[in-house]
């Protein structure tokens, strides 16, 4: 498969399974998932889908969907062959997911210290 098509088709896959995971799985279980990263085979015939959930029991819970969201998919997506999807935990923070949860962090009023002056630093106002 081209490179640049493999991404266009990761890019609309993680569109499109962030609204169906997140709007249309009935499921309560499930909760608030985050899409991490979509790996696709070379064939393009299966992608590992990479997600951060809040519990381990919200990923089973998505597993267990992953014939409702694949029907999705093919609905929503023009493919001649949608790829079997693979859910998996994201063991590490990217670049990209480690903004947004540090954006978060913020948000929820947890930033860093503000900065003191030393003694050292500071000049005297007669300098």
């Amino acid at each position: 498969m081209d490179p640049h098509r493999a991404e266009r088709l990761a890019g609309a896959l993680r569109e499109e399974l962030h609204e169906i995971v997140n709007f249309e799985v009935a499921d309560p279980r499930v909760g608030s998932v985050e899409i991490a990263a979509i790996e696709l085979s070379p064939d393009g015939r299966r992608a590992v889908v990479r997600v951060q959930t809040e519990t381990d029991e919200s990923l089973a819970a998505l597993i267990r969907a992953g014939a409702f969201i694949r029907h999705q998919l093919a609905e929503r997506l023009d493919l001649f062959r949608v790829p079997d999807l693979k859910f998996e935990a994201a063991t590490n923070l990217g670049p990209p997911a480690r903004i947004e949860s540090l954006l978060k962090r913020a948000k929820r009023g947890r930033s860093r210290e503000p900065f003191s002056a030393t003694p050292e630093t500071q000049k005297s106002p007669a300098e």
